[in-house]
């Protein structure tokens, strides 16, 4: 059985109330035609589809009313993003003890995490971070997630600021794809295409296998290296320096970008592509509410001004006598004095 809103029996019955108020007015007017459409009994083509427009009217007016008594009030604030529309930035960051040797940024004086913190000083700063929250993952020997979905920007800027996050994991060997495997559960129950997802590493050691399968939140993805790509320091008895060309395959395989961020920060065009935030038009933007006052506007506009266009142009008949005609007396009399001469 077919159930109705109250605001659905309400508009129904106005719009019936209205259909048999014309109904008894047009019988009423059907006598006085000739008085008010003249000898054709007609009126105006367009005057004809005056009695669905007010019946559509008054149903419109009923609705939009009737609408915007059952919805909540709205409070008009300051214009502010809701966290369900807001799009994520979700950055899996390296923290093994290869990130602390200073051999980064354009000099090769500062530590590689010194480095990744200025390369993502530069990104908050470029981008509109109101409308982004923040998740960061420490990957070292397995990975942690520090904070998730996040709107204090100082929390993340003292993550990046030369935080001893390796201390948190026991010694061992680099495993970036575990930090990979983290962001994407941490990823899994956002919105499709919501979320940015940003490595920063040397990619000092990189599995040759066991590439995580990335959750459909995620739109894009940006492999950052830090580190000479050239010369490399020795730490724990090997050389270490970033492997740009592994990086590189790794972004490939995740179907994203490589940046090399040793030396220069991300690119303003860069940027501009990973960061468009998509927008709804602003018909897509328009709510229940917003067709309730468009549906009261409308209907009570053309209540209001219908009857001045039925009055003015709803016949082309004008009874009287017109300007310049002469009365019928007067052209008798004329009519007889024309026969006399």
């Amino acid at each position: 059985m077919v159930e109705f809103s109250p605001v659905e029996l309400a508009t129904a019955a106005a719009a019936l109330v209205v259909a048999m108020a014309e109904v008894l007015h047009a019988r009423r007017t059907r006598r006085l035609a000739r008085l008010a459409f003249g000898p054709d009994l007609r009126p105006a083509p367009w005057a004809r589809l005056a009695p669905a427009l007010r019946v559509l009217s008054a149903a419109a007016v009923c609705w939009g009313l009737a609408t915007l008594y059952t919805l909540p009030p709205k409070a008009h604030v300051a214009e502010s993003i809701p966290d369900n529309q807001r799009r994520h930035v979700l950055i899996v960051l390296d923290v093994s003890p290869s990130m602390r040797l200073k051999d980064a940024g354009p000099n090769a004086d500062v530590s590689r995490a010194k480095r990744a913190s200025d390369v993502m000083e530069s990104f908050f700063q470029r981008i509109p971070i109101e409308m982004y929250l923040m998740s960061v993952v420490a990957c070292y020997n397995g990975a942690k997630p520090v904070v998730v979905d996040t709107k204090d920007m100082e929390v993340v800027r003292n993550i990046f600021g030369d935080l001893p996050l390796n201390y948190a994991f026991p010694a061992g060997k680099t495993d970036l794809f575990s930090g990979l495997i983290e962001a994407a559960k941490i990823a899994a129950p956002w919105q499709p295409k919501s979320t940015l997802l940003l490595m920063l590493t040397d990619g000092d050691t990189v599995p040759a296998t066991g590439m995580p399968k990335l959750p459909a939140s995620i739109a894009d993805v940006l492999v950052v290296g830090v580190g000479d790509p050239r010369a490399g320091t020795f730490i724990d008895g090997k050389m270490s320096r970033q492997d740009a060309n592994t990086l590189r395959q790794i972004a490939a395989r995740l179907s994203g970008t490589y940046h090399d961020g040793n030396s220069k920060h991300l690119p303003t065009e860069l940027l501009s592509r990973l960061t468009i935030i998509p927008r709804k038009t602003a018909f897509e933007q328009l709510t229940r509410r917003e067709y309730a006052l468009m549906a009261i506007g409308l209907g009570s506009t053309i209540l209001a001004f219908l009857p001045v266009f039925l009055a003015y142009f709803g016949t082309r008949w004008r009874p009287g006598v017109h300007a310049g005609s002469t009365p019928l007396a007067s052209r008798r009399k004329t009519m007889a004095v024309g026969s006399a001469r």
